[in-house]
């Protein structure tokens, strides 16, 4: 299933919106919870995505190769620089980021990838639901199953195993089934936890839990 560029970044641009408002009322306090991207916060996850909006295919380059073509030292750095005090300040950046289409040299469907599990990156922790298109959904989870973990995709994880969208019946790969809604297939295949009731089949165990 594939998306137009253009349909991918309406998609994108709704998300950006839908969780700045989702944000808009955090206490103090929920801006500190850690998410679901270990070591960061909500706040920090949320200064990544600023960064990331803004980043263009010579940026992306240029901060890769200051970071020694260490991704995760880039990200680091990328949420340092745009990391505000005022985590409102961080919000109100990101909102003014919101309608941007900035990319790496990368296909388009990261950017799903992008608005959707660090969406829930920050949504679960905060005990929020996110609500995504479903052709947006399959289209990141199919990406992530043929991108490499050093990449930031999913591929290895779902190595052997047969994913299965429990609402229509769609399947990929082969091996030990795993069956779930597509959200909570997508957010494991990225290396996050999700609850062991949210997955079932021979092979849930190796997705459940595990980064």
């Amino acid at each position: 299933m594939r998306n137009s560029a253009a349909a991918i970044w309406q998609t994108v641009h709704a998300e950006r919106r839908h969780l700045a408002a989702d944000l808009s009322d955090l206490s103090e306090s929920q801006w500190t919870v850690p998410s679901l991207c270990p070591g960061w916060t909500i706040h920090d996850v949320l200064a990544h995505l600023v960064d990331t909006a803004r980043t263009s295919r010579v940026s992306f380059i240029r901060d890769l190769l200051a970071a020694r073509m260490n991704f995760d030292r880039a990200n680091e750095v990328g949420v340092a620089r745009t990391r505000r005090d005022d985590p409102r300040d961080t919000l109100a950046a990101f909102m003014d980021t919101a309608h941007l289409t900035r990319t790496p040299p990368a296909n388009p469907a990261t950017r799903l990838v992008e608005a959707i599990v660090h969406g829930e990156d920050i949504r679960r922790p905060l005990g929020l639901t996110g609500s995504y298109p479903h052709r947006a959904v399959i289209q990141a989870l199919a990406y992530q199953l043929q991108t490499r973990v050093s990449y930031g995709g999913g591929r290895e994880r779902a190595a052997g195993l047969r994913l299965i969208d429990r609402g229509t019946g769609t399947s990929w790969g082969l091996g030990d089934d795993v069956e779930g809604d597509p959200l909570d297939l997508l957010v494991a295949v990225s290396g996050r936890p999700v609850g062991p009731e949210t997955l079932a089949g021979r092979g849930a165990h190796r997705l459940t839990g595990a980064a």
